[in-house]
């Protein structure tokens, strides 16, 4: 497999980043730009590292991971846009919205984005690819797609008003109902 072939791959993978980014930065219109580097950072670790993860598991639990990806990514991404959502429509004393890059929350959506590269990941292994070089490829276009969606959505959060929060947890519901669906379609 070449080089553009891996990036085209890198760039689908990205996509569900790319949307959970974009709500990131709409959510938390104030992101510092080091916040924003420490959420693209953890999403593109995790992509890249799923997908060489998926590497090394190889066909040995493929099944196991086939059937229950689109539950995993539903149930965590659906998990967290509920909170958005309910965070959106009820205002806070201090007035202040709810940070979305603390780690926890972060790392569910981290998790929920990347199983698909895990997948991915297995598909390299019957393919017998060079995983180090996929799965940094993989990552740089991860980190790029998701500090520019960041950008996009810093600059369209402001303008948005308080209840952007509503936004954003619909996106991601909508990333874990197009997986799962995607994944029950096929």
């Amino acid at each position: 497999m070449d080089i553009l072939t891996i990036f085209m791959i890198a760039l689908g993978l990205s996509f569900d980043t790319f949307a959970v980014s974009l709500s990131f930065g709409v959510v938390q219109n104030r992101i510092l730009f080091r916040q924003a580097a420490r959420v693209a950072l953890v999403l593109a670790f995790f992509q890249a590292g799923f997908t060489v993860a998926g590497y090394f598991l190889g066909s040995l639990v493929s099944d196991f991971i086939k059937a229950a990806d689109h539950w995993i990514a539903l149930g965590l991404l659906s998990f967290l846009g509920i909170r958005m959502i309910v965070e959106g429509w009820t205002r806070r004393e201090d007035g202040k919205s709810r940070d979305y890059t603390k780690i926890r929350e972060l790392l569910a959506v981290a998790v929920g984005t990347s199983i698909d590269a895990l997948a991915v990941g297995i598909s390299f292994a019957i393919l017998e690819l060079q995983i180090w070089i996929a799965g940094i490829i993989i990552g740089a276009v991860t980190f790029i797609a998701s500090m520019t969606a960041i950008r996009i959505g810093k600059s369209a959060g402001a303008r948005l008003g308080q209840r952007v929060e509503i936004v954003g947890g619909l996106i991601l519901i909508a990333i874990g109902i197009r997986i799962f669906l995607e994944h029950m379609l096929n």
